[in-house]
């Protein structure tokens, strides 16, 4: 275990705060899936579950390792040539995408052979995010120009978001709110992000308005439940949404301070999300306003640790990079919480690392393995500026050695030179034989 150890590169903080959350999720997973197995073959036997929880984790901790091992630099020519490739699978997506439950919510590819389910949508936020970031940290002779920029950096970032846009709206604000963070950061010009602001708010107008025109089409069947999401925020009609809330609310409140117990949560069996969508509502359940603070203590020093490495990162691609994949996990755990104690809409978040699910937890992993991969680098140049010192130090101990045994020896040779045998001569050339006694 020591030499594994060992062997992760990288921010250690990262890395034990991870582990943290991906051990913890076996608990929540394990108790909230029973409704699932009951819909599924009716026994409410939850092992098969948490036996693919426990595949899809170890799958994404390898994922990490792997990806922790490449040279961070070597996804600014990947994010440029892998974008037209995820605008091909996001409209495969959009075409062809998985129906679930009846509603066509186009979010999900089939994989060939091995029948995984894919969330296209959370492969392009992270080539998007990396290629936004090199963008702003290309070494140029004059400023960024909007003109420019609206061809090289926002019309890739606008393509990529209609893609989206119409089988999941708030992945798209979350992936352009991220973009819009990245290119202040990044000293994109403030009066050009605010045109970039409008801009967004006009096509999103323009959608919703086709939707009105077109209201048959495949493309805006999801506008009617966005818009009755938000109705129902601010209202109090009853739907299948107020439904969710009104459950994870009763959970919440079950919870207390220390919560009813490992696997003892009653409304796991009525949330239809229970182990994805909701499972911060079980957390609650079953362990309390404890049990929640941590969870929430926990991303926040996640936090914590990626601002840490984006100050640290010595180079502008790096910082970029880390807030760019960092802070929406973040941000995308905030939303969950916040949908659970009914401070914004339903949405469709995750909580990342906890929520069951194979591809968000992959692509959650594949991002830390880059950002680990960029803490990876700033360990070496510390280390390889450790040895230096430590070279220059002993060269300069033996510099000074042989210094001292010049010193030494020219000494020496001086004492030598002044020495006058003369006086201590046992011969006598006077005239007197009786000098050699006198003297």
């Amino acid at each position: 275990m020591k030499e594994l150890i060992n062997k992760l590169k990288g921010d250690k903080g990262i890395w034990s705060f991870v582990a943290l959350l991906g051990l913890f999720s076996f608990m929540p997973v394990f108790s909230a899936s029973s409704n699932l197995a009951y819909l599924g073959h009716g026994t409410g036997n939850t092992l098969g579950y948490l036996v693919k929880h426990f595949a899809h984790i170890c799958i994404g901790f390898l994922i990490i390792y792997w990806v922790h091992k490449i040279p961070y630099h070597y996804f600014r020519a990947i994010s440029k040539a892998g974008l037209p490739i995820v605008w091909l699978l996001l409209a495969y997506t959009l075409v062809k995408g998985t129906v679930i439950a009846g509603a066509n919510a186009s979010r999900w590819i089939q994989i060939p052979f091995i029948g995984l389910s894919f969330q296209t949508s959370t492969l392009a936020a992270i080539m998007l995010f990396i290629f936004v970031a090199r963008y702003l940290s290309k070494t140029r002779e004059t400023p960024i120009t909007f003109k420019s920029s609206i061809w090289e950096l926002w019309t890739p970032v606008f393509i990529t978001l209609m893609f989206i846009l119409p089988a999941n709206f708030s992945t798209t604000a979350l992936i352009f709110s991220m973009v819009l963070m990245l290119a202040f950061i990044g000293r994109y010009p403030l009066k050009y992000i605010f045109f970039i602001i409008g801009s967004g708010v006009v096509i999103l107008t323009l959608f919703f308005l086709m939707s009105k025109a077109f209201p048959e089409s495949k493309f805006f069947s999801r506008v009617g439940t966005w818009q009755s999401r938000i109705e129902n925020f601010t209202s109090n009609k009853a739907d299948e949404d107020d439904y969710q809330i009104e459950k994870a609310k009763i959970a919440i409140a079950s919870g207390q301070i220390y919560g009813l117990g490992p696997g003892k949560s009653v409304q796991k069996n009525f949330l239809p999300q229970s182990s994805s969508d909701f499972i911060y509502a079980i957390i609650v359940e079953e362990y309390g306003l404890v049990g929640g603070l941590g969870v929430l203590i926990l991303y926040l020093l996640l936090l914590f640790r990626f601002v840490v490495a984006s100050h640290k990162a010595n180079t502008l691609f790096g910082k970029l990079v880390v807030i760019g994949l960092g802070f929406p996990m973040i941000f995308q755990a905030m939303i969950n919480m916040a949908v659970a104690v009914e401070l914004l809409p339903v949405t469709g978040q995750t909580l990342p690392l906890i929520s069951s699910g194979g591809s968000s937890i992959w692509m959650t992993c594949f991002g830390l393995g880059i950002i680990l991969s960029v803490t990876k680098k700033e360990e070496e140049i510390a280390l390889e500026k450790l040895e230096k010192e430590k070279r220059e130090e002993i060269l300069q101990k033996l510099i000074d050695r042989e210094l001292e045994a010049d010193l030494e020896e020219a000494d020496f040779k001086n004492v030598n030179d002044n020495f006058d045998t003369s006086d201590y001569s046992i011969t006598d050339n006077s005239k007197n034989p009786m000098n050699a006694v006198l003297k």
